[in-house]
Parts: structure tokens; sequence; C-alpha cells
């Protein structure tokens, strides 16, 4: 009972996640991609630390976890700070965040670990218009969400192709079946589809930079056992081998 108390807590989140009523999509990154983190450090510089920060992150450790080196985050990187060791924040006052959007932006430092992978990847890729909001689009997995479509240019600008269920109850929901281009992008679908696959990886990154690392020792870690195991039993058997 103890265990699927603890299973179901930990399943919970997701449960929360799904509510938003959309499909996940697979996001299907690589954390050992190089060039992937690179183009996703890019992207997430140029579109999101304007107003989002990532205050847990600091440029000079991104650099040599992705493969770039000081000089090379500097000056393609840096758009805000002035040392490559400073964390990646904003100069956004949050009192006129709060003012412009009602809420401050939040840090990005480790949503990837508080929304999950295929949450953020399905997330930049189900944004659509909606001329009731304020920034006149709405999104599939968080619905009115608060926050204009920064990647339109990339994507182009679509609507929701919606259907009306019913369910036993005789209770009507609306849901999304697809998008239609209103008006394309600068990328293709397959070009925007690894544009978010990129910045979710990079994002996967930030919020645990130390994953891969923490896998290798893991693995290391687990091969120690099986052969301390191994001599463990044998030396109980020694021990042991006289006792009747």
């Amino acid at each position: 009972m103890k265990k699927l108390i603890i299973a179901l807590l930990f399943a919970l989140p997701v449960a929360v996640m799904a509510a938003g009523g959309a499909h996940l999509e697979k996001a299907n990154i690589d954390l050992s991609d190089k060039a992937s983190l690179q183009r996703g450090a890019k992207l997430f510089v140029n579109y999101c630390l304007s107003c989002h920060s990532a205050a847990y992150q600091r440029y000079n450790r991104m650099g040599r976890d992705i493969g770039l080196s000081d000089a090379q985050v500097q000056e393609n990187l840096m758009l805000a700070g002035e040392k490559v060791g400073e964390t990646m924040t904003i100069a956004m006052p949050q009192s006129d965040a709060k003012r412009w959007f009602g809420n401050p932006p939040p840090d990005l430092s480790v949503m990837a670990r508080a929304r999950g992978t295929d949450y953020i990847y399905t997330y930049l890729k189900t944004f659509y218009i909606d001329e009731n909001r304020p920034f006149g689009v709405n999104n599939a997995v968080f619905p009115d969400v608060g926050m204009p479509h920064v990647l339109w240019e990339l994507e182009g600008q679509k609507k929701a192709i919606t259907k009306t269920e019913t369910d036993a109850d005789g209770n009507e929901t609306t849901v999304i079946t697809g998008y239609e281009v209103v008006k394309p992008g600068s990328m293709s679908e397959a070009e925007y589809d690894q544009a978010a696959r990129d910045m979710t990886n990079f994002m996967v990154y930030m919020s645990e930079p130390v994953v891969l690392k923490r896998q290798q020792i893991g693995i290391w870690v687990l091969l120690f056992l099986g052969i301390f195991f191994i001599v463990a039993y044998a030396l109980k058997k020694e021990y042991w081998k006289d006792v009747h």
C-alpha cells in the first residue's frame, strides 16, 4: 500500500499536466547532442531570455557543457551580461513585468523538471490564433496562456481546427483536432519541429546540467555493487561452510 501511495504521488503532476486537454508529443531529445544543445541555447537566448531569466545557470558553465569556449559564449550568447561568469538574468524589473503581464514571467531554470520534457516540446508547438486573448494567441497545453508566441516568425501563425465531443453524461467539450496554417513562417514544419526539439533539449539540460555525469556515475556504482555482491556472497559461503 505504501508503494502504491508513493507511485500515485509521483504520477499526480503528470495527471495535472495532462488535464490541460492536449496530447503530449514525444520530444525524443538527446542530451549528448551538443550541436542540438548549441542551437537550443541560441534560440533560448534570442527568444526567451529577454523576459524569462535562468538565474540558476551561469554562462560559462553552460558554454563548457555544450562545447563552447568563453569567447564564443560572450560573442554569440551574452546579450545582457557583462562577465562570462554571471548568471543568466534579465534586465526587466519585476515591478514592470507585473504591470505589463499581470505576473512576472517565471524563471525557466528548472521549468523542464517541473513540467516535463514532452510538455515543453508540445507547448512550443501548440500556439494558435485566439483573438480573445490579450496577445492574440492561446496554447493547447496551457489554456489562456499569458504570453505571446515569441517563435511565430519561425513557425508562422495557425488556427486551431476543433470539434465538439459529448461524454456519457451529456457534457459537451471542444477539443482541438489539428491546425491550419494562416501565415507561413521562415521555417518549414520539419525545421520548426527540430527547432522546438533543440530548445526543449537545452531547457532539459539547463534544469539538471549534471544529468549525464550522474547517469555515468550511476552505472559505475551499479557495477561496483554487482562485483561487491559476488565477493560478499563468496565470503559468506566461506565463513559458513562448516556450519550445518
